[in-house]
């Protein structure tokens, strides 16, 4: 693996830092150089202050390294950002402007006029705004690149060739959402044992924004929302790993629910063409079994980087309804993540 390029990962010992660990371990492109952490892990062996929750035991690539404060400096020319939001902003953007290739997980900066948030088979064309963001901050090699939220993608992914080929008028999801999408520990087990908590903070809010801005268009200078009328409601689920969505969907012109099946399945994007490291040979799989998908049993198809589609049948209040369900954690957060970099390696954009 010659000539990979050095990363660093902030927030690495959470849980969608420990998955930017898993997925850069032995990357073809991409050398783990560095991670970082809190004050409470700072100075310490990886493994012995990562809560490792994802396997038997963090890859050997990560073993030993030592976690650094994440006020240090950072000495990789692409960073894999896992930060809280609040404080991501200040971090990303002082990172881009010492030149480093930010891509990010948070929401603090998805929804800036001038920051590209992707989904590569989606919207692969809005990288551009990365020439925009370096003009108007001054920025020479830097850059902030987001994926959007873990519910998002997996929607967006399969409302996509939909939106392409039928185009969507309405939108209505409901979503049932696992606990590691609130991180370790995440939601405190009596809380959901024997229930649902039907509230998930701003988790509402980002899909219906964030969906606009993946369907809409980069102009040249600024992005273009989709007019899309869109209702969405969360709930949080006992359930490990995995987001199930119910979406029903009005459409720009009747199709019959084979011929939506038929455009999901033959769906295909730039990453596909590129035949990048990360990305699904399918990015949608569509099921027929009449009870699938389930979070136990597809949420780690295709290494957990692909959406899975199932129950597509006609609506009686608007045309068309399915389930989506995709992993949160590896195509919803740190997988998205990864191969946005990819993408935008090969397709130029990054200075490194």
């Amino acid at each position: 693996m010659a000539d990979r390029i050095d990363v660093a990962v902030l927030g690495a010992t959470g849980s969608v830092g420990q998955r930017y660990v898993e997925l850069l371990a032995k990357h073809p492109q991409f050398r783990l150089a560095e991670l970082f952490g809190s004050e409470r892990s700072a100075g310490q062996r990886y493994a012995d202050v990562a809560d490792w929750r994802i396997s038997g035991a963090p890859p050997e690539e990560a073993v030993n390294k030592v976690v650094k404060h994440h006020e240090e400096p950072i000495n990789s020319p692409i960073v894999f950002a896992s930060l809280p939001g609040g404080i991501a902003r200040e971090v990303e953007t002082r990172l881009a402007s010492e030149g480093k290739a930010v891509f990010s997980n948070a929401r603090d900066n998805r929804m800036d006029p001038d920051v590209p948030l992707i989904i590569p088979e989606v919207n692969a064309d809005h990288a551009r705004a990365i020439d925009v963001q370096r003009k108007l901050r001054g920025w020479d090699r830097g850059c902030i690149v987001t994926n959007p939220n873990c519910s998002t993608i997996h929607l967006v992914l399969a409302l996509k060739p939909i939106w392409d080929a039928y185009g969507i008028e309405q939108a209505m999801v409901t979503t049932m959402q696992a606990t590691s999408g609130a991180g370790y520990p995440g939601v405190q087990s009596l809380d959901l044992i024997d229930n649902v908590v039907p509230y998930i903070g701003g988790e509402e809010e980002k899909i219906e924004s964030e969906s606009k801005k993946l369907l809409g268009g980069w102009m040249g200078d600024e992005f273009q929302y989709a007019d899309l009328r869109m209702s969405a409601q969360c709930n949080r689920v006992p359930v490990r790993h995995g987001h199930l969505e119910t979406v029903n969907l009005k459409l720009g012109r009747k199709a019959t629910p084979e011929e939506v099946i038929e455009t999901l399945r033959s769906f295909r994007g730039r990453p596909q063409e590129l035949g990048l490291h990360s990305a699904p040979e399918t990015p949608i799989i569509v099921r027929d079994q009449p009870d699938r998908p389930q979070p136990a049993l597809d949420r780690d198809v295709a290494a957990g980087m692909a959406s899975v589609v199932g129950r597509v049948r006609e609506c009686s209040l608007f045309d068309i309804k399915f389930v989506v369900l995709g992993h949160n954690t590896i195509r919803g957060a740190a997988g998205a993540s990864i191969l946005n970099a990819e993408m935008m390696l090969a397709d130029g954009y990054l200075r490194v």
